[in-house]
């Protein structure tokens, strides 16, 4: 991909930011009252109610001579692996929260394949009608789609020593017979932020297309594979077919998560504004839901997780720096501009961990620099694991997670994506007290640097990095929240050795409502064996923001006998 390519991913995260300016000021729209049932009980009176395309669905196609099942008062979502609940159609009507008429389907006065009775309808629980076929068309499709896009866009791009973007069935040969790959030297931006989204397209339309998350990690792969084969007419690329397949993964999942937030919020038939907020968020949704029409109009069940989303604007203002280098920009004042969101905090009781990012924290923030207005993607994300509980007072999940990581403070750049063990957890110290944190130590692939190295010299190199994470935040009842995050990464290279340090604090005062205001520190540093000056670089930054919460209660999660300690 191109350098220039850079000012277009720009453009992207601002239009992203926009969508979820969208989704935060709009707010959720009244569910229908036919809409889905929150998981739970599910009353035995509710035969009366007109029967799910998920039951019918499942009933026709593999019970179609067996007398339907009942759905029972004590049955629920989570103990449908019960021996008289592991029948399919018996969890498409859990899943519905809806039960089988007497005398099955002829009974309902429905025929043929339309309306509520369509047997073309999506299930996401029991994934019938999923399709393999959908996003193996549309995934080369994307990867035609780009590069006639790239041609267009940047003709006169030269790469080793041809055209970057005219590509033929002679150079795609080539590739494939040669296999030359090679760590390539685009840009910062393209190869960390650029690369990721285009496998998070990839992956959302694997994803939006009924697929499970390690299916559609495979399409991303397969996708970013061919695009190093037939999308460039240079090398192949080592570092982008990593990046582009698994950081697009997990980034593709939690976007793909928040347009389900969003659809869900608008009941069986979302508005306008909802839709609009879903589609910008991760357009392969929007794109599916389009073309095939009801197949893929339900929403991903989200299992009503625990969230906690913040929206803050402000100003930063840099305090300290050892690097006399720096842009006069970043000496005075930015504007700033920062989303944040919590996914499935643990505690709520019923609710479990059984699908990689059913708990994820996403964060993304802007800042008023032309040269580079994105500060910093983080998202990180439990793949696999389960919850726990210490005590009464203790609710926590463990297991292993994925993450990606991009930040670029004034000076210098880091960006990661990593496996790593931890876990996250909440602790009621005191009444109306309560502590929330997460730790994790793993490895991940990636590079760090700064502006002025010279790619193929000393900076941006690629290599495993290991890496560590702290995160804390301490709430008090609905009023006051501190919260602290560190994170650390050692980059061992075969020509530097660097220790890269961002931690940043912060204190949250809640005012009226939703909304409070905040001020942060953010320290920065990055560290040269060797203690070489002019490659070492420390800065601090203050900033004051507005800050808009989702909760007045900043996510405190309540079980049990802690119910009564807001």
């Amino acid at each position: 991909m191109s350098l220039a390519c850079g000012y277009a991913t720009s453009s992207r995260v601002i239009i992203l930011l926009a969508a979820l300016l969208l989704a935060v000021f709009l707010g959720p729209a009244e569910a229908s009252a036919d809409a889905v049932a929150e998981t739970g009980p599910v009353a035995a009176d509710s035969t009366a109610n007109v029967p799910g395309q998920d039951a019918l669905l499942a009933y026709r196609r593999y019970l179609p001579d067996q007398r339907e099942p009942t759905l029972q008062a004590n049955d629920c979502l989570f103990c449908w692996r019960e021996t008289n609940n592991r029948d399919l159609v018996r969890l498409a009507l859990l899943t519905s929260g809806e039960t089988m008429p007497p005398g099955g389907p002829e009974n309902t006065g429905n025929t043929g394949n339309t309306g509520a009775w369509s047997t073309d309808t999506f299930s996401w629980e029991t994934r019938v009608d999923k399709s393999y076929l959908i996003p193996a068309i549309e995934t080369p499709l994307a990867v035609i789609g780009l590069n006639v896009f790239d041609r267009l866009a940047f003709p006169d791009k030269i790469k080793e020593g041809r055209k970057a973007y005219s590509t033929n069935l002679s150079t795609t040969w080539e590739h494939l017979r040669e296999q030359n790959w090679h760590f390539d030297k685009d840009s910062f931006e393209v190869n960390q932020v650029g690369h990721p989204y285009e496998g998070a397209t990839m992956y959302g339309l694997a994803r939006s297309s009924g697929l499970n998350f390690w299916q559609s990690l495979a399409y991303a792969h397969a996708g970013s594979f061919l695009w190093e084969m037939a999308g460039e007419t240079s090398r192949p690329s080592t570092n982008d077919i990593i990046t582009t397949g698994n950081a697009g993964s997990f980034l593709g999942e939690a976007l793909f998560r928040m347009a389900g937030l969003v659809l869900e919020d608008g009941g069986d038939n979302p508005p306008g504004r909802n839709e609009l907020a879903a589609a910008v968020l991760s357009p392969p949704t929007a794109l599916n839901r389009f073309v095939f029409g009801d197949r893929f109009k339900a929403a991903f069940p989200s299992h009503k997780p625990v969230t906690l989303w913040q929206l803050k604007a402000g100003g930063e203002f840099d305090v300290h720096s050892t690097d006399s280098d720096l842009e006069d920009s970043s000496k005075d004042a930015n504007l700033i501009a920062n989303f944040s969101m919590a996914y499935g905090l643990p505690g709520k009781p019923g609710y479990t961990y059984r699908r990689p990012f059913d708990y994820f924290d996403f964060q993304f923030a802007l800042r008023s620099k032309i040269k580079n207005p994105l500060e910093s993607i983080t998202l990180r994300g439990l793949l696999v694991g389960t919850d726990y509980q210490l005590g009464n007072d203790y609710r926590g999940i463990w297991g292993l997670y994925g993450s990606y990581d991009y930040i670029y403070p004034s000076r210098f750049r880091v960006s990661s994506t990593a496996l790593s063990l931890g876990s996250t957890a909440q602790y009621w110290v005191a009444p109306g007290v309560a502590l929330q944190g997460t730790m994790l130590g793993g490895v991940g692939f990636g590079t760090a640097g700064t502006d002025t190295e010279v790619t193929d010299v000393t900076g941006f190199h690629y290599d495993a990095i290991p890496q560590a994470l702290i995160a804390l935040s301490m709430l008090f009842g609905d009023r006051t929240m501190v919260d602290f995050t560190g994170r650390g990464y050692y980059s061992d290279g075969s020509r530097i050795d660097q220790l890269l340090l961002r931690g940043d604090a912060g204190l949250t005062v809640r005012l009226w409502g939703n909304h409070g205001v905040g001020i942060r520190y953010a320290e920065s540093l990055r560290d040269i064996k060797g203690n070489d000056p002019l490659r070492n670089v420390r800065e601090g930054t203050v900033s004051v923001v507005y800050t808009f919460l989702s909760d007045t209660h900043f996510g405190a999660v309540t079980w049990g006998d802690a119910g009564n300690r807001l």
